[in-house]
């Protein structure tokens, strides 16, 4: 277990936060405000199977509670890998990176660990809650966020809510055909995704591919462009071209007000950028060249205060079994 910061003095109530990640676990208290005043981490035991996983969420949480023991913590949200069914709290598929995860009642099993009403979304929808309600698009109506790291998934949030979808599986931005796949071999199984080329593992492989110099992962790919590798930086630049073009045809579908961008490969820098935003205006219709593109503000905080939005939520009873139950509007 890993702790980012000291914990500072807690209101008289709070709400619990996860975000269960393929690698890593955290956890927080959030106030009321949204505003994170303890948090833990530790690794995610993926390999080990839901029962492991689920007990080191719940651990984390019963850490935070013993350093906060004057804190009312009213409910729990949480924000997890894997296709969510939010309205039961059920994992309803997720990758090989967590054994035994699909199918694990995710809400019923920690409310019976921790005691405390659970409400459970994707992680990526919880990052763009996050960011909608405390981030860069905080007071925008629509906001479209795509997250780009190991895998590449989306979110769209309509008036505080975010669209899941009729099989709770929308935001799979990742898995849509990319001209620049061409035929590469998708983790899903399908070929010529966005995700085969534009993620972090895929821009690593492209590297290798291109100069016939494998390398253990996009960070040396990015510190070979900045040493002046120009097959590095032209990698770079290709995954910043490809993550844009395929923004600029879900900005033509969807009409958001703002695009907010975040995940481990915008630390790439201007270049991945610069291509990004020059795609994203070459593939959107006149009409919309003006939708601003941002960077994620809260970096690994915003999943924790999208799930912390629908904890408060649950506290109030905002929601009922069955019912889609995403809203932020009232979650303060």
């Amino acid at each position: 277990m890993s702790e980012a910061h000291t914990p500072r003095t807690v209101a008289d109530e709070a709400v619990a936060a996860l975000d269960i990640g393929g690698t890593k676990t955290a956890a927080a208290i959030v106030t009321g405000q949204g505003e994170v005043v303890d948090r833990v981490t530790a690794a995610t035991p993926g390999r080990a199977g839901a029962t492991a996983i689920l007990d080191t969420a719940a651990d984390l949480v019963r850490h935070l509670r013993t350093r906060a023991p004057g804190t009312g913590i009213r409910a729990l949200g949480v924000g997890s890998a894997g296709v969510v069914d939010s309205a039961t709290g059920r994992v309803l598929s997720a990758t090989d990176v967590l054994t035994g995860w699909a199918g694990t009642d995710l809400a019923g099993r920690l409310r019976e660990l921790l005691a405390l009403p659970v409400a459970v979304i994707n992680d990526v929808h919880a990052h763009a809650l996050g960011e909608a309600r405390h981030g860069v698009a905080a007071g925008r109506e629509t906001v479209l966020l795509v997250a780009v790291g190991t895998g590449i998934g989306a979110s769209f949030v309509a008036g505080g809510s975010v669209l899941a979808g009729a099989h709770s599986a929308a935001g799979h931005a990742g898995h849509q055909p990319s001209p620049y796949a061409g035929s590469l071999p998708c983790t899903c199984g399908g070929r010529g995704h966005l995700e085969a080329l534009a993620s972090g593992p895929g821009l690593a492989a492209e590297y290798a591919r291109r100069t016939g110099r494998p390398v253990d992962d996009l960070r040396a790919v990015a510190a070979r462009a900045e040493d002046g590798d120009e097959t590095a930086a032209a990698v770079v630049r290709l995954g910043g071209t490809a993550v844009g073009a395929a923004v600029g045809g879900l900005v033509n579908m969807l009409d958001p007000d703002v695009v907010v961008v975040g995940g481990g490969v915008t630390g790439l820098g201007e270049p991945w950028w610069r291509a990004l935003r020059d795609a994203v205006r070459r593939e959107t219709l006149p009409s919309l060249a003006g939708v601003p593109v941002l960077a994620s503000a809260l970096g690994s905080d915003a999943p924790l205060l999208g799930a912390a939005s629908l904890a408060w939520a649950a506290a109030r009873g905002d929601h009922g079994q069955g019912r889609l139950h995403h809203d932020i509007r009232t979650a303060s």
